[in-house]
């Protein structure tokens, strides 16, 4: 059973690209735009892998240029690998964001299922779970704490102290990308939120769900203080078959999986897309991070003047 609270609206950022160099107005438009129209959030996500035919933008970067042509909407990553990046730097980089963007920084991070680029940066996959709950505890010490010392098995720090902090306070929201119970449980623990990956299932979310909600109770910790939101890609297309030709092209240059397309993504005209995102509330999410793939403006116009009023029953 999800908890009783508004529904809010997040936009995917048109952060992946295969076209250099990149439209650098088009993204501004956008970007200006979701703000105007009142999306809550706008989210990246990490590519850490080298792609020759589809790349993303990287995650800070893209966020801080958001942050510098808003001034209300959240912004979010979902999510930094943060096992595939050093928690000192990261931590630097993100407290500097949230001041930049007067905090309104949301942090997504998350294990990743995949090892296999841990050797392209220097890593032995073994003890990845210890590695990733070290680099967390490191990074909540540097924006939290001063001049403290830090014995872990994989970094050592003595008088430790990161300048300037966060903004918020005692730091930036950390939301968890999580698709087994362990992790969720990871989440409860550590983290203010789960996100379920664009690449999964409305169904794999929603059996999701209960595994969170019961970890919570386990945790003794309320449910209305933990936020559960769920990726979803989405084309709004009168005509249902050439919307998912689309969307399995995209799928097959970012993702290599043309087939993954029809399993995860919601997409028909604007009927079928207010049932497919009414499902995945009813599933239990309290924001849907809307992900477009391509006509990335006229996508958005779409779902804030047609798609997001039907479902608040406007």
């Amino acid at each position: 059973m999800s908890v009783n609270r508004e529904l809010l609206f997040g936009i995917g950022a048109p952060q992946i690209h295969t076209r250099l160099p990149v439209d650098l107005e088009e993204i501004r438009r956008f970007i200006e735009r979701a703000e105007a129209l009142a999306f809550h959030s706008l989210w990246v996500q990490e590519q850490a892998g080298l792609r020759a035919v589809a790349g993303a933008l990287e995650g800070v970067s893209m966020l801080s240029y958001a942050a510098a042509l808003t001034r209300r909407i959240r912004l979010g990553n979902a999510v930094f690998l943060i096992n595939l990046r050093n928690p000192i730097q990261l931590a630097k980089s993100l407290a500097s964001l949230d001041q930049l963007c007067q905090g309104r920084l949301i942090v997504g991070v998350g294990l990743g299922g995949v090892t296999r680029l841990y050797q392209a940066y220097g890593l032995s996959p073994e003890h990845k779970v210890g590695r990733f709950t070290e680099a967390l505890t490191l990074i909540k010490k540097l924006w939290t704490e001063e001049d403290f010392t830090f014995e872990g098995n994989f970094w050592q720090l003595k008088k430790a102290s990161l300048w300037p902090k966060p903004l918020q306070k005692p730091h930036p929201p950390i939301w968890f990308g999580a698709n087994t119970p362990a992790a969720l449980k990871r989440a409860v623990q550590h983290g203010s939120g789960f996100i379920g990956a664009g690449s999964s299932s409305t169904a794999d979310f929603k059996a999701l769900v209960p595994i969170a909600l019961s970890a919570l109770a386990e945790a003794r910790k309320e449910p209305q203080d933990f936020t559960i939101g769920k990726r979803v890609y989405i084309a709004v297309d009168k005509d249902r078959a050439r919307a998912a030709k689309r969307l399995r092209e995209w799928f097959g240059l970012y993702y290599g999986q043309a087939d993954l397309a029809e399993r995860v993504s919601v997409w028909g005209d604007v009927g079928e897309c207010v049932e497919g995102l009414r499902e995945v509330a009813a599933a239990g999410a309290h924001l849907l991070q809307l992900n477009p793939v391509f006509d990335m403006i006229e996508q958005m116009e779409i779902l804030a003047a047609e798609v997001i009023p039907r479902i608040r029953g406007r």
